[in-house]
This record gives C-alpha cells, sequence and structure tokens, in this order.
C-alpha cells in the first residue's frame, strides 16, 4: 500500500471517529444553571439512589451546572410550586445567575409550570417530561372511590403513610404534611383542568398539539414515551402493565397518556419508554431498543445551549 493511501485511509477514520462520538467538553454547557424537579412520591436521592438515576452526572460530564431539588411527594401542584420556588431563588442567588431551566417529570411538569408562570423572571425554559398536563386516566380511575368514604380515608393514610416514609428515608428538609387527596386532585382530569385555567401558558390549543413555544421570555418544551412494558428484568413494568389498562386504546407510559404530556414544542410524544423509563428507573433498566434516557437529557441540555439558554 502506497504511503498516500495509508495517509489517506488513517485521515478517514480520524475524521470518522470525530463524527460518530461528539465528545466536546461543553457538549451540555448551558448558560443557565438546570433544576430538576421529581414527581409524585418522588426524592432527590433515597437511600443513595438518585430519583433522576445517572442523569445529573451525565449532564455534568458536558459542562452543565446541575441542580436536583426535592418538595412534598404528595401535594397539590401549586404548593409543591410554591416550595420549588423557594429553592429556585436559592439556587440563582448561590449560582450567580439570573435565571434557571426547569426540567420536571411527572407531577414535576405543573409544579415547574407554577414557577414559571408566577415567576417568569427567574425561569429560562420549562422542560416538561411525562407530565399530566391534561391529567391521568390512572387519577381518574382511582378518583372512582366515593369522596369522604371509608375507602377514601383509608387509600390516602395509606399512601400518605408512604410519602412519609419516603420523606425520612430520603432525608429530605420537607416538613410540610403529606396530602394524597390534595395530589389526586391535582392530577385527575378535573383538577388539572382547573390549574390551566390558572396557568394555561405553553399548553395547546388544540387536543394533541404544540404550545407556544415562548410565553413572558421563557421556552416551553416536552416529552414523554408510550411504551409501558419495555424491560422483562424490571419489577415496575408489572405495575405500569397494569396502570395503563386504566387508558383504553389510549398511547400511555402506564400512568400518562401520550396527548397529556403535551406542552410547548413537543420533542418526541412516543419514545420506547415508561414512566419509570423517562427518569432512567429503575436502575437503567429500560429498552435495548430505544435511545438510552441520559442520551435524551444531554441532547436536550444541548438544545438549550445552543438557544442560547
Amino acid at each position: 500500500m502506497h504511503n498516500r493511501t495509508r495517509l489517506s485511509l488513517a485521515l478517514g477514520i480520524i475524521a470518522t471517529v470525530a463524527i460518530c462520538v461528539p465528545a466536546q467538553a461543553d457538549y451540555t454547557q448551558t448558560k443557565y444553571p438546570i433544576v430538576l424537579a421529581h414527581g409524585m412520591l418522588g426524592f432527590d436521592k433515597l437511600l443513595g439512589v438518585n430519583y433522576w438515576y445517572g442523569i445529573p452526572s451525565a449532564l455534568r460530564s458536558g459542562g452543565a451546572t446541575v441542580y436536583s431539588t426535592s418538595v412534598s411527594q404528595l401535594d397539590t401542584s401549586e404548593k409543591r410550586g410554591e416550595q420549588l420556588l423557594a429553592q429556585v431563588e436559592s439556587i440563582v442567588a448561590i449560582s450567580g445567575k439570573q435565571k434557571v431551566n426547569l426540567i420536571g417529570h411527572s407531577h414535576g411538569g405543573p409544579t415547574i409550570r407554577y414557577v414559571a408562570a408566577v415567576r417568569p423572571d427567574l425561569v429560562a425554559s420549562v422542560t416538561s417530561v411525562g407530565a399530566p398536563h391534561k391529567g391521568s386516566k390512572a387519577a381518574d380511575f382511582i378518583r372512582n372511590v366515593p369522596e369522604g368514604s371509608a375507602g377514601e380515608a383509608a387509600v390516602a393514610g395509606i399512601v400518605n403513610g408512604l410519602g412519609a416514609l419516603i420523606n425520612f428515608l430520603s432525608g429530605s428538609n420537607t416538613t410540610s404534611p403529606q396530602n394524597a387527596l390534595g395530589a389526586l386532585e391535582s392530577l385527575n382530569s378535573v383538577g388539572a383542568a382547573q390549574f390551566n385555567a390558572r396557568f394555561p401558558q405553553g399548553l395547546p390549543t388544540s387536543s394533541c398539539g404544540q404550545g407556544a413555544y415562548s410565553v413572558n421570555g421563557v421556552r416551553y418544551y416536552s416529552w414523554g414515551g408510550t411504551s409501558p412494558l419495555t424491560n422483562v428484568f424490571d419489577v415496575s413494568d408489572a405495575l405500569l402493565g397494569a396502570t395503563s389498562l386504566t387508558f383504553g386504546f389510549e398511547a400511555n407510559d402506564g400512568l400518562v397518556g401520550r396527548c397529556s404530556s403535551h406542552l410547548g414544542m413537543v420533542i418526541r410524544d412516543n419514545y420506547r419508554m415508561n414512566h419509570l423509563d423517562e427518569v432512567n428507573q429503575v436502575f437503567g433498566l429500560t429498552s435495548i431498543f430505544e435511545t438510552n434516557p441520559t442520551s435524551v437529557y444531554r441532547q436536550h441540555a444541548n438544545r438549550l445551549r445552543n438557544a442560547g439558554l
């Protein structure tokens, strides 16, 4: 083989590797910090395991500044939003940045929407992941338990106890009482409609369309999944497979319908992910036929970076 041929081949290999492995150190380095907000029964860390399994470190590896927040496991969207707002104000003061990029999963979606609605001056972007903006049919199904009945009280007591246990084991600083019924009223279709009437920013005007991309200087994005069963080794798949039955023929992730997840610019609404896969749980046991969730977050951080956010 001639030297020129060898050199051309070597240069071709180097170029191919450079194209296929975009490993620049600032790939996820957004202008403003990324703030992660968990969903119902969520936490920052529980017995050493992060709610956003592997995601903060994946974002930081590309230069992002990331904060994981913790609010009440069970409460209304407004009360969770007030708790998150206090933390956002602290993050702004600590970081020296004027704004933050909010990312909320599940009930974290309405929670970050509340913050952006009441304090848009502190928020550069809102990104909703698998959030029930029009309510969840699973929550509607649970709401069929007669209001004020002994059955409702028993279920609420059990769920409140679970929330309190998670709060204790996670070492959360949240001292507000658990409010399972408040969370349920926020997440069913009636409660979601009432919340949307007060805070409509970024909501689609059609049944399954996209919402306004920018409102009051805040950019709005969303994505979600539509595959309740994704990994036979994941013990949570059985539970999400069961709850998915409440949706009938509507595509869903086990707890949230495809169209209900829409907010602002819809990046994608049909990832092969269930509700927990969207935060890379349980322990990263997600579908081998879909992009790894950590890569989705990294790509989005790069999207925010390129938008000057």
